[in-house]
């Protein structure tokens, strides 16, 4: 099919522009005015000194209007424009078309109807609406992925500090733990303890009934550690057979009456694991903080060299250390 451009004439065109109710001008790169139609003609008997396009806009809208032109770009939109008629300016479906030699046509042309501009008014209307809906997913798909980050880090951080059998403190975390306790008896004055705990002859459990056997023990005894403490006192797996347990605001008499029950408790009641039932006792070190004297690591170590001294008096009991 043949191009309707194609077939129009010189004279054609001329008759076309000159009677459509659409304002055409052919401006240059700064609006200059080039030639124009009769509506704009109609215009320009209003607007006498008006040779350049920006002078047919609202002075508010020419900034605007500057920047279309300057791009150089295909543009489209909706202004206020000076068309023939009783009113100066009308509401007007613009077009920037840009075209050779550093030129451009605009075509503006009138929203005459109101049921025309209400419609653009409503197409307007629902691309807000959608923009809006679509605003209050993306906020509320953000906030749900920060909530499951937070939730990821959370688990990542109680899984870096737990350990996997006894779900007790880790080595890396108890020790911590000693570490605030301590920096915080010093700022305030305070007391604080710490006992080691061991398991007596774990060797020979492992031995006699096999490691799986062995991992049950060590998961029961933290259990009753965890059972046995107060609630701000806080219980950790040093590593091995060997239990961490931090007492903030407690001195050596009350962590040894702590050591004596957890002693006594364990070797009242032995341990059931499937059809085997096995005694365990616990050798256990006490220590109490000495202001100025220790850091954390001394502490600990008072508190071991405890632990090692009720090996030697046959196990099943505890020292407090001097």
């Amino acid at each position: 099919m043949q191009k309707l451009a194609e077939m129009l004439t010189i004279s054609d065109v001329h008759l076309l522009l000159e009677n459509i109710h659409a304002g055409v001008a052919l401006v240059a790169r700064d609006g200059t005015l080039i030639a124009w139609n009769s509506t704009i003609e109609e215009s320009k008997k209003q607007l006498a000194d008006a040779a350049n396009l920006k002078d047919y806009f609202p002075k508010e809208n020419r900034k605007g209007l500057q920047g279309r032109l300057a791009g150089g770009m295909l543009e489209r939109w909706l202004g206020e424009f000076s068309m023939r008629g009783p009113n100066p300016a009308v509401i007007c479906d613009c077009m920037l078309i840009p075209i050779p030699n550093d030129r451009a046509i605009f075509i503006a042309e009138r929203l005459g109807s109101e049921s025309m501009l209400r419609g653009v008014i409503e197409k307007l209307n629902r691309q807000v609406k959608l923009f809006e809906i679509e605003s209050s997913f993306t906020k509320k798909l953000a906030h749900d992925k920060q909530v499951e980050l937070e939730a990821v880090v959370a688990q990542a951080q109680e899984v870096a500090q737990t350990d996997p059998l006894t779900f007790l403190y880790n080595r890396r975390a108890i020790v911590r733990e000693l570490q605030d306790e301590v920096l915080r008896a010093e700022r305030y004055g305070s007391m604080l303890s710490v006992s080691i705990i061991d398991v007596d002859h774990f060797k020979a459990i492992n031995d006699t009934y096999g490691h799986q056997v062995g991992d049950e023990v060590l998961r029961q005894v933290a259990q009753r550690l965890r059972d046995g403490i107060r609630h701000p006192d806080i219980v950790g797996r040093y590593g091995g057979e060997e239990f961490i347990i931090v007492l903030p605001n407690s001195g050596a008499q009350a962590a040894g009456e702590q050591a004596a029950r957890l002693c006594r408790q364990m070797s009242e009641t032995d341990i059931q694991v499937r059809e085997h039932t096995i005694r365990v006792t616990l050798s256990i070190g006490v220590a109490q903080l000495r202001k100025k004297e220790d850091s954390w690591d001394s502490l600990l170590k008072r508190a071991d060299n405890a632990m090692y001294e009720a090996k030697q008096r046959g196990r099943a009991c505890w020292v407090v250390s001097e």
